[in-house]
C-alpha cells in the first residue's frame, strides 16, 4: 500500500473513532457496551496487525524499532544528517535499498498510528460507558 493510501486510511481511522465517541455520548448503555465491544476487538486486530509485521520483519525490525524510539529526541539532527549523506550519495542501488527501507518504516509508523487510534477509541468507549455506570449507580 502507497503512504499516502495508509495516511488516507489513518485519516479514516481518526474520523471513525470521532464519529464512534460522538455517537456513544448520545446512545443507551447497551449501545454503548456494543460500540466498546467493536472498538476491543478493533484495537486488538490493529494491534496484531502490527505485531505480526514486528514478526514478520524478524529480529533486525525489533532492533530497528528499539533504535527508533531511542532517537526521536535527535529526529533534527539525523535528518539533516541525511540531507548531506543524500547529497553526496550517488549509487543507485545504495538510493534504491535506503528508499525502501524509509517506505517500509513509515507504512510501520502508519500502522502503529492505527493501532493508536482505535486504542483511544477504546479508551473513550470505556470512559463513557464508567460514566453511565457512575450515573446509573448514583440514581438508585
Amino acid at each position: 500500500m502507497k503512504l499516502s493510501e495508509q495516511l488516507s486510511n489513518l485519516s479514516l481511522h481518526v474520523k471513525k473513532a470521532e464519529d464512534a465517541v460522538v455517537a456513544a455520548q448520545k446512545e443507551a448503555k447497551d449501545k454503548v457496551t456494543a460500540r466498546r465491544e467493536q472498538a476491543r476487538n478493533a484495537a486488538a486486530a490493529a494491534i496484531e496487525k502490527v505485531d505480526r509485521e514486528m514478526k514478520s520483519a524478524g529480529d533486525k525490525t525489533t532492533k530497528d524499532w528499539n533504535a527508533l524510539k531511542a532517537k526521536l529526541a535527535a529526529d533534527m539532527e539525523a535528518l539533516k544528517a541525511r540531507v548531506a549523506e543524500q547529497k553526496h550519495e550517488f549509487d543507485a542501488k545504495r538510493a534504491e535499498n535506503k528508499a525502501d527501507k524509509l517506505e517500509w518504516e513509515a507504512g510501520f509508523k502508519i500502522d502503529y498510528a492505527v493501532a493508536s487510534v482505535e486504542q483511544a477509541k477504546l479508551a473513550v468507549l470505556d470512559a463513557i460507558a464508567s460514566r453511565a455506570d457512575a450515573n446509573q449507580a448514583r440514581a438508585s
